[in-house]
């Protein structure tokens, strides 16, 4: 049997800056036809925030790779720091933000996948609601 691994770098991905700060989507179904779930990293400079969502099918990983990130999840704000992860349990309202003076870089890993992209995210709050808040709570 004969398979084909393929490597996506970060750039070859277009940034969404949907719901806020820089998210790529490097592993998943669209880039290489992953079944259980996808992986990205999210990159948020300082004052930056994600808005606020949540899954109904899938636990979200984080691991922040630089700079400190906080994280509300249904509305407690817990820091996570550089070389630590957290996990997002399913269900879960959760935001992004980043309250420093330093970029952070955050991985991101989902799974398992919804039966349909559409039922995978549900946002709770705009990019705009989310960018006030953030700076409401600097």
């Amino acid at each position: 049997m004969t398979t084909t691994h393929k490597i996506v770098a970060r750039g070859a991905i277009p940034p969404n800056r949907r719901r806020g700060a820089e998210i790529r989507v490097l592993l998943g179904p669209a880039t290489v036809g992953s079944t259980s779930g996808f992986m990205g990293i999210a990159t948020l400079e300082p004052g930056e925030s994600i808005a606020e969502h949540y899954h109904p099918y899938s636990e979200e990983f984080l691991y922040v790779i630089s700079g400190t990130l906080v994280v509300d999840l249904d509305g407690e704000p817990f820091v996570v720091s550089a070389d630590e992860g957290m996990l997002v349990p399913k269900d879960t309202t959760h935001r992004l933000r980043n309250n420093g003076t330093e970029q952070v870089r955050a991985v991101f890993h989902l799974g398992p996948l919804a039966p349909r992209p559409e039922l995978g995210h549900v946002d709770t709050e705009t990019a705009e609601e989310a960018a006030q808040f953030a700076a409401r709570h600097a």
